[in-house]
C-alpha cells in the first residue's frame, strides 16, 4: 500500500487508538480519527465525533469514503467478564458490514489472546479457540462472523490479534498504568497475584507500530499476532516496570487470586509480522 491513504480509525481517542493515530500520521497516512471526544487525538488528524452505535444508513459515505477502516473501538476492554461485550457485539458487526456493504475494501479489526481461552505454548492463526471470559466469547464471534463475512466479497481482512500490552504513562486501564496511579497516590504496596504467570508483553508504542504498519499492506492478511514471541513472567514484567520507572512501591504476591482462565505460559507466533515488519523496511 502506498503512502496518503485514508485510513478511518474507530475508538481512536483511547489508550491504543491515539497511538495509532500518530504513528500512522507520522508514516504519512490521511488519518479520519473518530470517537465520542478527541483530548487525546493528535490534531493532524481529521476529528469525526460518532457514536458507531448509533443509526447510519451509510457509514462508508459518512466517514467520507476511507481506504481503510481500522476498527479499534470497544467498550470495557480491560473488564473481561462486563456485560458490554455481548451487549454491543450486534452493534459491532451491523457497523463494520455496513461499512463494507457500501464500498469500503480493506478492513482491519483488533482482536486479543482471550479468544483463545485456556492454552499453553504459542498461539498462531490455526490455535483453536474456546474463550473463558466475555471479553474473549465477544471478540472470538466478532472475528469468526466477520471472516465468513468477508469470504465471498472483495474485501481484504485482517484480524490484529494482541497479547498483554503495556506503557509507560498514567493513562489507561492495564495493571502497569495502576501501579503507576497507585505509586503516584503515594501507596506503598499494590496487591498482586502470584506472578508466575508468563505471557507475551508488547508496548503500547511499539503494538501501535506493529498494527500501523500491518495495515499499511495487504499482502498478509487474516489473523495477525501483534506480540514479541517471548513469553516473561507476570512477576519479572512487574517487577522490571517498577525498577525502570523508579517507583516506591512493592508487590503484595497473592493477595489475589489468579485468574482460572489465564494460562501458565502463552505467547504468540511472531512469524507473520516478522515478516510484515522486515517487509516495511525495503
Amino acid at each position: 500500500m502506498e503512502k496518503n491513504t485514508k485510513i478511518l480509525v474507530t475508538g481512536a481517542n483511547g489508550y491504543i487508538g491515539s497511538r495509532v493515530v500518530k504513528t500512522l500520521l507520522d508514516l504519512g497516512n490521511d488519518v479520519i480519527a473518530s470517537d465520542i471526544n478527541n483530548s487525546h487525538i493528535d490534531e493532524r488528524a481529521k476529528f469525526i465525533k460518532a457514536n458507531i452505535f448509533s443509526k447510519q444508513d451509510n457509514w462508508f459515505e459518512f466517514f467520507d469514503k476511507p481506504d481503510v477502516c481500522l476498527h479499534l473501538a470497544w467498550l470495557d476492554g480491560f473488564k473481561h467478564n462486563s456485560d458490554k461485550h455481548m451487549l454491543f457485539l450486534s452493534s459491532h458487526y451491523e457497523f463494520l458490514t455496513n461499512l463494507i456493504n457500501h464500498g469500503l475494501k480493506h478492513l482491519a479489526t483488533m482482536g486479543t489472546m482471550h479468544e483463545v481461552g485456556y492454552y499453553e505454548g504459542a498461539i498462531d492463526e490455526n490455535t483453536t479457540c474456546n474463550p473463558m471470559s466475555q471479553y474473549g466469547i465477544a471478540k472470538n464471534a466478532l472475528r469468526a462472523s466477520m471472516l465468513l463475512f468477508c469470504k465471498d466479497k472483495d474485501v481484504t481482512f485482517q484480524w490484529l490479534r494482541a497479547f498483554y500490552i503495556y506503557g509507560n504513562d498514567k493513562y489507561g486501564a492495564s495493571i502497569f498504568c495502576k501501579i503507576q496511579q497507585s505509586a503516584s497516590e503515594g501507596n506503598k504496596t499494590f496487591p498482586f497475584t502470584t506472578g508466575k504467570n508468563k505471557y507475551d508483553f508488547i508496548e503500547v508504542n511499539e503494538l501501535a507500530r506493529q498494527i500501523s504498519l500491518s495495515i499499511m499492506q495487504e499482502e498478509l492478511n487474516g489473523i495477525i499476532n501483534c506480540c514479541s514471541g517471548i513469553p516473561i513472567s507476570l512477576a519479572d514484567k512487574v517487577e522490571n516496570y517498577i525498577k525502570e520507572n523508579n517507583l516506591n512501591i512493592k508487590l503484595e504476591y497473592g493477595k489475589y487470586p489468579d485468574r482460572k482462565y489465564d494460562s501458565p505460559c502463552v505467547y504468540g507466533d511472531n512469524s507473520k509480522i516478522l515478516k510484515i515488519l522486515n517487509n516495511s523496511k525495503k
